[in-house]
Parts: C-alpha cells; structure tokens; sequence
C-alpha cells in the first residue's frame, strides 16, 4: 500500500521529534539500574508457566501458592474461543492450548468449567493430543498420558559421535544441543508419574483420529526425499531400545552414555544455576539429573531450581497474585540497545549514565572457552553473551552491538600512553572485533552463536517438529557485524567485504531482507541498510533503492510501519500488520541511513511523536522480536523504547 494522506500535512515534524526525544530520552535514563545495566521483560506464552508447574509435579515440589497464582496468569491469557495464542492477536495453537489446559487443571479448574469445556472441545476439534507437537506429547509422557513408544526416539549415545560426524550435537544449534542432550536421557530411561487427573476430555479416540501435524510449508519439499530415510531409522531406534537393552555389552554402554550426558549437561550449568540462559535446556536438565539420582538436595539440582526464581515475576491481580516465568532475560542486549540509543540522542560520551553502563558491559566480557570452539579451535575468546549468566555461548549479535555501543563512550577510549594523542580503543572492543571476524562463516554471513552451523541433515529427523535446530547465518546478524566493522574503519576488511556480498545476495525480490530475530521483513531491512551504507554502498545504487521503495510502499495511511508475525509463515505479509512503535522505528533507521528524510519519514517521525504516552514510552502489545520463526516469539518492553529514541536521535542530527 502506499501512504497518502499521512505525507501531505503536518508540515516539518521537526519540533515533535524534539519533544518526544527529550521525553523518551528522560523515561530511558529513568529505567537504568544501580549497577548500569538495563533490563526489559522478555514475554512469551503461557508454556514457560504450564511448564514451570509441569517441572515441580514432576518433582514434586510444586506448592498450592505458585500453582494458583500461575493459574491466574494463564487463564488471564484465554482467547474468547478458548484457546491460547503464540503471541499478541496470533490464532489458537493447539499445542500451547493443550499445555495450558493442563496446568489449569492442576491449578484446579475442573474440565466442566466453561471455560475448560471450551478449550477442550477446540483441542478435540483440532485433533487432540495426537495432533500436538514432539515437545507436548514428552511433557504428557511424563505423566503416563501418552506412550514413549509413540514418540521419536533420540538415543543417548548421540554423546559420542565425534563433531565430524552427521547428527553430532554439535551439528545442532546451541540452544537445541543443549535441549537434545537432556531429552536423550530422559527418552532413554522413559518415566512415569502420576496426576491427579485423567485426559480423557481432550483425547480424541478410534483408528481415525488425526495424525501429527502436517510438516511447515517451508520445510515439506525438503523433507519429503528424507521422511522414509529417518522414519525407517527411527523405527530401527525403536526395536534397539526395545530388544537391544536386554544384553550386557548394549547396557554397558547404555550406562557409560548416560554418564557421559550427565557430565556435558553438569559442566554447562551456569552459576545462577541456569542452563545458557533459557528455559528449555534449563528444565529439561533439571529432569534428566534428577532421574540420574540427583536428589532435590544436590547443589546442582538446588542451584537449578533457585535460579528459576529470577526468572519468576509475581504481580497482583484483580483475583489475587499472578505468577508468570521469563524463557529468558536479556540485560547484554537490553543495555547495550539502551547505550546506542542514548548516544544516539545527543548523550556525551563521558554522561555517567554511559559510564556507569560502560564499567557494567565491561565486566560482562567473557574470556573463556565455549562450544563455538568447537567449529574455531584456533579462535581466541571475546565478546558478551544476552543474559546475566552464561559464560559458555557468547553470541555475535550482542558482541557487535556491544562494539558499537561502547566505542563511542569515554570508557570505550583509553589516553594515548604518556603523551597527548587520540585515545585509543579499550581492549575488550578489539577483542570483540578478532572473535566475530573469526566467527565469519565459510558462505561469508554470520550467525548467532556458531560459525557453520547449516548441516541441514538435523532438521529432518521425525523429532524436530518444532522450532529452528540450527543457526546457519542471518541478515540481521551479517548486519549487525558488517556496521561493527565499518564503524571500527574495517569496512575494507575482506570479512567485511564478504559480508556486503552475502548481504546483497540475500536481498529478497521485493527488496527487503528476512529478519531471523526480529519482525520480520521491515527489521531485516531496517538492520541491513544502514550496515550496507556504513560499508560504503551508495545509497544511489539499486539494492538500497529497492529497499527504499519497499519500506515506502508497505508504510501504513497513519504514517507507521507494522508486520504481523504471520509473514513467517506467509510472505505475502511482509511489511502488513498495524503500526508498533518498534517497527517504525527499524523503518525509520533505514530511511535515514538512505538519504535526507522524504515524506516518508516525515511521516513515521510525525507517528512515533503522536503516539508516545505522557511518560515518554509507547504502548506496544504486539510481539515483534523471534525466538523461532514461525512457533516461537517474544515481546522485548524495551523495544518499544530504545528503538525510537535511536531513530529520533538520528533524525534530529541530520537536521543540525
């Protein structure tokens, strides 16, 4: 759609942009803490807490107080047609419905509640329990309503295959091995505990209930030539762990891998007793240390489960406390966002704000080993991870942001040694810099947490229905570490020229990019266009023209820009959905890279004054950041904040 109405009034937004900035700017600086780091809440569905209360039956620790005030949360979070969502207006997903139901029930709601004979009879109708993903029918495995048989069989000794070898962990992406690994002692040894209550009223029975579901378009032609290949591997897995346990050798061995498991999953355990950070590998290990013998009392397992309390956020509600879990907290990402978009506004580089955020980032460096030496054995250590703790999987995104936000801060420069000179950069910054460039893939992109993680082989195993399993590069990411580069004057470099190339050749036909962590087409484009000019690409040459033309021609009538999360699955959506502050300001970001502000920019610039709230952030329910394109999405608080403070700030320069 193009925008009419929204460019042809309201003159220069110029003296808007100059109000909202100050009061963004104002609200930003307000949220920072003590220690000079920021943090937003990091929302998701309603699974982290059906799975929270699932985890403590499991271990039966689950207590009446946390279970009711979860309860509340999630049926706060029930849909008019009974169903829970993915994310904010998305349709029903059977899965996380079916999780939800479940804690409800534990929660204590009975079945013939209205509201729980509505979910139940959506779940019916849309093929019950069957019809539910890999990871639902484990947790009800779990608990003895559905068959271990009749789930995908992942063997433990996977442990030993050697990271040259297909199917290795190492094949997966970080936050998948991490998963794999646990679930792979859990299928092994199959447990069974009990609930206080029976199923039956989400089943749907007799030889013609629906099957899984069908595979994701994207992924059906690529999977098709290799369904009877793992099927037949995975009916093979299945008379192995029936039969094949039964001699001493096989048992043998069977011991020594669950070991070995063991092991891989005590020696990644964070100190705040988390697993990298994120829930799934966080449970998961939990679970599988505990059937190992790890009891309650093992400092593992204590240091596991005390650790998901700062994951925990407790609020009052209108019918009593409500009790909601993060999958994960981003402090790394959040600060070093908030330090761009201050300097962005005009901050100088010595604000104490900037220092304060400067000394924090600065020990958050992490300088030991880490998985991603296996695939760079040669690469010495640098740059942050997103959390608060997780010293084993430093990612590239937040190691390029970081470069970016801390070169230009008075703690990011040093004084020439014992003579006046220019400073020179901190350390830390060009040791960030040596290990993104040596994460640099072979293609010439880069993505999150490894270099050439693409064996796509993974993806088609009859376990993966479910989430990304790899991180082969993105264009966000390229972006991200592109800018990084050519702001440090390495634009020339040869990882910085391969990454212009595999930018350009990435570029969609409609002249946007695909955002991997972010929603989606306009925050590809809004992240690629302003590396690709900092890269020295002419602004005239025809791929950020195309971009241009793009961003232009899906801005909504009021002058925003907003895509709805259902272009993951349709890009005929790209670019379509109603303006979030966040979004307009990725659009933004690229429109100002691009040139001086046309109306179109006017016009965003003219949106983002007109929509901030008296306290200077913007209200944003949408979900516009990724965790799993097309089953997994997060909404960041700080989005709505950090990004439209960069985008005005930018702007008001470019009118000085």
């Amino acid at each position: 759609m193009t925008v009419t109405h929204a460019r042809s009034g309201g003159g220069s937004a110029l003296s808007g942009a100059q109000s909202a900035l100050a009061s963004a700017r104002d609200h930003l600086l307000r949220l920072q803490h003590d220690e000079g780091w920021w943090q937003g809440e990091l929302e998701t569905n309603v699974t982290m807490d059906a799975e929270d209360l699932l985890l403590r039956q499991f271990l039966g620790i689950r207590t009446e107080g946390e279970t009711a005030a979860a309860g509340r949360w999630i049926a706060s979070k029930q849909r008019d047609d009974g169903t829970w969502a993915n994310f904010f207006g998305g349709p029903g997903n059977l899965s996380t419905t079916v999780e939800a139901y479940v804690a409800l029930r534990l929660a204590g709601h009975p079945p013939e509640a209205p509201h729980m004979a509505l979910a139940a009879a959506w779940i019916r109708a849309h093929g019950g329990i069957p019809a539910t993903r890999v990871f639902t029918r484990i947790w009800l495995a779990l608990f003895g309503q559905w068959s271990w048989d009749d789930l995908p069989v992942m063997p433990p000794e996977l442990i030993y295959l050697p990271a040259w070898f297909p199917l290795n962990v190492y094949d997966w992406a970080c936050w998948a091995r991490q998963t794999i690994v646990p679930l792979t002692v859990v299928g092994s040894l199959r447990p069974v505990r009990s609930l206080p209550f029976g199923l039956d009223e989400i089943r749907v029975p007799g030889p013609d209930a629906p099957g899984p579901p069908a595979r994701k378009p994207a992924q059906t032609a690529d999977r098709t030539g290799w369904q009877s290949v793992f099927g037949g591997l995975d009916r093979g897995l299945h008379v192995f762990e029936r039969y094949g346990q039964r001699t001493r050798p096989v048992r043998a061995v069977r011991r020594a891998a669950l070991r070995r498991c063991a092991d891989w999953i005590i020696a990644r355990q964070e100190q705040d007793g988390c697993w990298g950070g994120i829930q799934p590998p966080w449970v998961y290990s939990l679970i599988a240390l505990h059937l190992l013998g790890y009891g309650l009392s093992h400092p593992v397992i204590r240091r596991g489960l005390a650790g998901l309390d700062r994951f925990t956020i407790t609020e009052d509600g209108p019918d009593g406390p409500v009790r909601r879990l993060e999958a994960c907290q981003s402090p790394v990402w959040d600060t070093v966002l908030a330090m761009i978009a201050l300097e962005d506004a005009g901050l100088p580089p010595d604000h104490p704000a900037l220092n304060k955020a400067a000394d924090w980032l600065l020990t958050e460096e992490m300088p030991g080993p880490g998985d991603w030496q296996v695939r760079r054995p040669w690469l010495n250590p640098g740059g942050w991870a997103f959390e608060f703790d997780n010293d084993g999987y430093p990612d590239i995104d937040d190691t390029a942001e970081a470069v970016l936000a801390l070169r230009r801060t008075a703690r990011g420069n040093q004084p020439a040694a014992g003579a006046s000179g220019p400073p020179t950069r901190h350390p830390a910054i060009g040791r960030g810099l040596r290990w993104i460039t040596g994460m640099q893939s072979r293609d010439g992109g880069w993505g999150a947490f490894d270099a050439d993680n693409t064996s796509t082989i993974v993806t088609k195993l009859p376990f993966c229905d479910f989430g990304a399993v790899i991180d082969p590069p993105s264009a966000d990411v390229t972006a991200h570490v592109v800018e990084a580069l050519a702001a440090e004057g390495l634009a020339g470099s040869r990882a910085a020229r391969r990454g212009v190339v595999w930018l350009l050749r990435a570029q969609e036909k409609d002249g946007s990019w695909f955002g991997r962590w972010g929603a989606n087409y306009v925050y590809g484009t809004g992240a690629v266009v302003p590396a690709l000019i900092a890269a020295g690409v002419p602004a005239s040459k025809p791929a950020i023209r195309r971009a241009v033309a793009w961003l232009e021609s899906c801005q909504n009538p009021d002058g925003g820009w907003g895509e709805d999360l259902r272009s993951y699955n349709d890009p005929g959506l790209a670019g379509q959905g109603p303006s979030t502050a966040s979004q307009t300001a990725w659009a933004l970001l690229a429109l100002l890279a691009a040139g001086p502000p046309g109306p179109a920019a006017e016009a965003g610039v003219r949106w983002l004054a007109t929509h901030q709230r008296p306290d200077g952030t913007w209200d944003e329910p949408q979900y516009t950041g990724t965790g799993f394109p097309r089953d997994f999405y997060i909404n960041y608080h700080l989005y709505r904040l950090v990004f439209p403070v960069s985008a005005l700030g930018r702007y008001l320069a470019g009118q000085s």
